[in-house]
Formats: C-alpha cells, structure tokens, sequence
C-alpha cells in the first residue's frame, strides 16, 4: 500500500506539555499529518531534553537532544520562549488564532494566572479546541495537587491491586498511565474537531491520569459497590478470578502467561492430558476453580515442568487453541519478528544519536502508512521559521526577541 494523505494535513497545533502524557497525546496527531508547533519554556526546554541516553560525541555536548525527548516529540517543531515574559505570552496570544487546537498540562489555574485560560482564549479564536492535562482533572478535591503517573495510579486503587498477596503494593514502573491519557486526550481532540466540523464551535476538553487509571479497573468497581465489606486483595501472578489465569513457571526457569476463560476449561484439561479434572469436585465451576486456583497452579506448573523448555509447553497449548505467551523480556520483545514487520518496534535515525529503536503507533490505518524517517528537533530550531510564517515578523524583530531573551535556541541546531 502507498502512503496515502496524512489524516490531519491541515491542522495546527500548539504544544504546551511535557513530559510524556500530554507530548504523546500532541505526537500521535504530529505524525497523521498535523503541523504540531511544541512550545518549549526558557531556558531548557521540556524536562525530558535531559533524561534518556544523549550522545557521547564531544562535538555535541551542548546539545538538548535524548532518546527520551525523540520518542515523545519526534515529527514536531520547536518554538522555545520565555513563557513568564509579558512579550512571550503576546506571542502565544498572537499564534492562537492561527491554530486549531493548543494542548497544554500545566497545573490547573496557571493558563488562567498568565490570561491564557479558555475563557481568554476563545476570545481570540471561537473555534479553539483546548485541551488541558492533568494529574486529576481541573475542579475537585485534588485538583491542585502536583503529581504524576505513579500518584494517579496510587489514588485510583490501582497500586494497591500490584504484587505479591504477602508482600507490599508494588509500582507498574512504566508510563502506562500517561502514555494511556496521552492517547485518551489525542482520541478526545479528535472527536472535538469532529464536533467543530459539524456545528462551528471550539470547546475545552479535559482529560486526566487519575480518571484514566480509574478506567482500567476490569470489573472490581461495581462488586465493591454491590458488596458491603468487600476489599479486592493482591493475587501476585494470578488472576483474581482464577480460571487458570495468570504467569506460570516452567521447567526451564522460564514463564509462560497463560488466560483460561471458562469455556476453555475442558480445552484446557484435554492439553494437560488429564480428563479426571473434569470430575473433580474442586473445579467443577469457574467459582469453584477460582477458589481452588492455588491447587490449578500448582497442577498446571507440574505439568509444565515436564518440558525441556516453554516453547514446545506452548506448542500443545496452542494446538488446543489455548491462549498464552512466553514472558519475554523488553530485550526478547523489541527482536520478535512480528513487532518488527508491523512496525511496532521502529527503528530511527537521529544525526546526533544514532540509530536506535522506539515504539510505533499503536494503531494501523487503511489508507495511510507511517512515514519512514523521523525527526526531533533541537531545543528552538524553528523560532524563525515559525515566527516568520505563522506570525510574518521581520529578521529584525526576531532577532532583538533573542537579544531580550524572549527566544532561546539550542548552540548547535
């Protein structure tokens, strides 16, 4: 298939966020097409400028550039400014009309505090579609209190789901919570735009760790509801609702993840090759199995133990259509063919990093391809440009912007 017209060809948007929820939600919409102008604050820019592997390459020392930077804000531009400067923010004021949407994850009430609140900035342009990120949203009880991933998912009942029954909660230590709100936020803009396309109308969305956690919880919520007294309790490796569902320790040393759901039960006892299981009293229902799960696990980690290796375990798991995976390490997972040839895994290029890998998109598209190469941009690379096309200011004008400190830009670019 050959690359088709990029989805949002068309559409500015203003970048205001950092970190990893609100730049994967601005990311997504950069690469279907969108001309995504990321906003970066003086002096350094976003904080993940500096996280990441950075080049070891003396000639480069002074470069802003890092693998974590590029994952999060590749295919953007960047405009770097004093966002606390009176002349910054009438920049910002001045770009506005310009853009469709501007997506932002300050704390709640600094766009208000600097007259960049939705309010304000409808003023300017109608048909605006904000979006604001936070850690839990911009009105309540926790509105105002600083956080990030790992705080949303403590407040949403998640953390406490996490690890060993006998030991303490454990962390997911990944960004799931903010790459899944950066995607909720993207799939949000989106619908809004939608929405402008049809009636006209700008508005604000919002979007927030805290209500995306919440969202991931299966279906504890409405039994902790429905059932006075009831606490959900950490089940480790196991599924809480048994099934045999859960990680599997095999002969080998290594794991299997294994899901049975009840109606793959007698599939499940037909590949262990012991049909009394049928007519035992202990696993006659799913509630019944869930109860005894501890005995599953042992009988199916039994049964495991005696393969030479996972790999042919899974081969008669497979051919009883049972679902399950080798517990891959990121290591073994970024080499599988499959995550290659579907791009999942995608290889960049950086002139100052290397060659390395970072995720893909993680949806796929009839009628358009990603494009190959990619790009991040140094810290200010396209205040020039920017200014000059965007907003028509002279060389002159520029320049004394950078001379007042208004612009920043990277040594090397």
């Amino acid at each position: 298939m050959k690359p088709g017209l990029p989805m949002l060809q068309g559409y500015r948007v203003l970048d205001m966020t950092q970190i990893v929820a609100g730049p994967t939600c601005t990311r997504i919409m950069a690469e279907l097409g969108a001309d995504v102008v990321k906003l970066e604050l003086a002096p350094f820019g976003d904080r993940t400028r500096v996280g990441g592997l950075r080049s070891r390459q003396p000639e480069h020392k002074r470069s802003s550039r890092s693998t974590y930077f590029f994952q999060h804000n590749h295919s953007k531009r960047s405009l770097a400014l004093d966002f606390k400067s009176p002349k910054g923010q009438a920049l910002i004021r001045a770009l506005i009309p310009h853009f469709d949407v501007l997506v932002e994850n300050f704390s709640p009430g600094v766009m208000e505090r600097v007259g960049l609140s939705y309010e304000a900035l409808r003023e300017l342009n109608p048909g605006l579609v904000m979006c604001s990120i936070s850690l839990a949203g911009q009105a309540g009880p926790l509105s105002q209190k600083p956080g990030y991933d790992y705080v949303a998912q403590a407040y949403a009942g998640v953390t406490d789901l996490i690890g060993d029954p006998q030991g303490d909660p454990a962390l997911i230590t990944m960004a799931i919570g903010d790459t899944a709100t950066g995607i909720a936020a993207a799939m949000a803009v989106g619908f809004a735009l939608l929405h402008r396309e049809r009636t006209g109308e700008g508005q604000h969305v919002e979007a927030s760790l805290l209500d995306t956690y919440f969202q991931m919880h299966e279906v504890a919520v409405p039994r902790v509801s429905l059932r006075p007294g009831y606490v959900p309790k950490r089940t480790g490796s196991q599924h809480p609702d048994g099934g045999p569902t859960g990680v599997f320790r095999c002969g080998d040393g290594g794991y299997v993840s294994i899901a049975t759901l009840p109606h793959q039960w007698a599939a499940l006892v037909q590949a262990l090759g012991m049909p009394e299981l049928l007519q035992d009293p202990r696993f006659e229902s799913a509630s019944l199995r869930k109860q005894n799960n501890g005995a599953l696990k042992d009988i199916l980690e039994g049964w495991l133990g005696t393969f030479a290796g996972r790999d042919e375990a899974m081969r008669v798991l497979e051919q009883h259509r049972i679902p399950c995976a080798p517990v891959l390490t990121l290591n073994e997972a970024i080499e599988h063919p499959h995550l290659r040839q579907r791009r999942t895994v995608r290889r960049v290029q950086d002139p100052v990093l290397g060659e390395f890998d970072i995720p893909g998109l993680p949806v796929k598209f009839s009628r358009w391809e990603p494009p190959e190469a990619l790009h991040a941009d140094a810290l200010g690379q396209h205040n020039d440009e920017i200014l000059s096309q965007i907003l028509d200011l002279p060389e002159d004008e520029i320049r004394r912007l950078y001379e007042e400190k208004v612009l920043v830009r990277d040594d090397i670019a």
